[in-house]
């Protein structure tokens, strides 16, 4: 399910970059938002002044691409993306299941939530992951020992990018 600060921070986002509309799905729920990017004004008609918005029920397919077949990137990720098992090496890798920013700390003053050597338990908060201006916590999906963290901290993270190398328990 959205929440009211998510829809409008993607209607922000709609109007301010001129996207013609956008399909998210997030919770279940799926999102279409139009702006007035890629429609064009008749001689008389008003164009619109807010972006229309539309909820409808969820399919498996995922986003969906804009009429104007440029489609766009989902704002809002469900958490939960596929680990990526690491081969001869025998890691399991955390990776992002959002494109955004990557902070080992909930806060610039705490302690980093885990470090290379920590032991992790299976949901355990590894780092957060800012979209928006949304907190994303990431959780560890198995249990084991960090051996490796890949972005620095306050670095810009691309959906799929390997987080965290952790040695399976």
């Amino acid at each position: 399910m959205f929440k009211f600060e998510e829809i409008c921070e993607l209607i922000r986002l709609v109007a301010s970059t001129g996207v013609a509309a956008i399909e998210v799905e997030h919770g279940g729920s799926r999102l279409k938002i139009e702006g007035a990017g890629g429609t064009v004004a008749q001689p008389g008609a008003p164009a619109p002044a807010v972006p229309v918005v539309q909820a409808m029920p969820a399919s498996p397919a995922g986003l969906v691409p804009a009429p104007d077949g440029l489609g766009a990137p989902p704002a809002v990720a469900e958490e939960g993306t596929p680990p990526v098992e690491g081969g001869e090496d025998g890691l399991h890798y955390v990776t992002s299941p959002i494109v955004g920013t990557f902070y080992r700390a909930p806060n610039p003053d705490a302690d980093p939530y885990v470090k290379v050597g920590d032991f992790v338990e299976k949901g355990q908060v590894l780092c957060i992951v800012e979209a928006m201006k949304l907190m994303n916590e990431i959780e560890s999906d198995r249990s084991g020992t960090i051996v490796k963290v890949f972005p620095e901290n306050a670095q810009p993270v691309e959906f799929g990018e390997r987080l965290f190398a952790i040695q399976p328990a």
